[in-house]
């Protein structure tokens, strides 16, 4: 009997020296919780209504505010001024019937010393919305662009429409004779009786 239980016994100890336990599981790496991710941000926002000020702002780099036609004596002492059309010059209106707001145009190429194409918003029968390469032709006696005549598109040519205009303010900045560094005129220009630095032009309407 002892050695019948010892036989066993052995054969035990065999099958357990043969097969060794499993080793322990090794608990996998569990990856962090992804990070919440912000939303893309949002498209610029489009201008479905161009005002003829803000855009002239934008594309000439001009910074002056306000009513279209307080832009000619808020340049004063701030912006270079003159009667010569020069690219990137920003051309003001006096008010007129229909516009007594004024009006600024972007010259964007000199064809002769009486005619250049121009960048504009908020025009005659483009209401709200932005035309390039209009072409704009100086009427005046002398050659000053003092009166102007300006490419009405529905019409498809320059039209009968005279527009009176103060004349062209140059992105250069006026600089201090004593200094030589910019000057910045306090407060802003304009007629008795108008509202200096007020909003932007609200419309635009010339016949063409």
């Amino acid at each position: 009997m002892k050695a019948s239980a010892l036989i066993v016994l052995g054969v035990l100890a065999a099958a357990s020296c043969a097969a060794p336990p499993p080793p322990p599981l090794i608990p996998r790496s569990v990856p962090p919780p992804a990070r919440a991710q912000p939303p893309p941000a949002a498209e610029p926002r489009t201008r479905s209504w161009w005002e003829c000020v803000p855009y002239a702002r934008q594309k000439s780099g001009i910074q002056l505010r306000g009513e279209a036609w307080t832009w000619w004596s808020q340049a004063k002492a701030r912006y270079q001024r003159g009667p010569e059309p020069r690219s990137g010059a920003v051309l003001v209106f006096q008010p007129f019937k229909g516009a007594r707001l004024g009006h600024v145009a972007v010259v964007t190429q000199v064809l002769t010393d009486r005619i250049v194409l121009v960048s504009h918003a908020n025009w005659g029968g483009s209401r709200g919305k932005i035309e390039e390469g209009v072409t704009m032709v100086d009427v005046s006696p002398t050659g000053d662009w003092s009166r102007v005549k300006v490419w009405y598109k529905p019409a498809g040519n320059l039209g009968g429409t005279v527009y009176p205009t103060y004349g062209f303010i140059y992105p250069t900045p006026v600089r201090s004779v004593e200094t030589g560094v910019p000057h910045v005129e306090s407060g802003s220009g304009g007629r008795a009786g108008a509202r200096p630095g007020g909003s932007d032009d609200r419309r635009l309407d010339p016949a063409g």
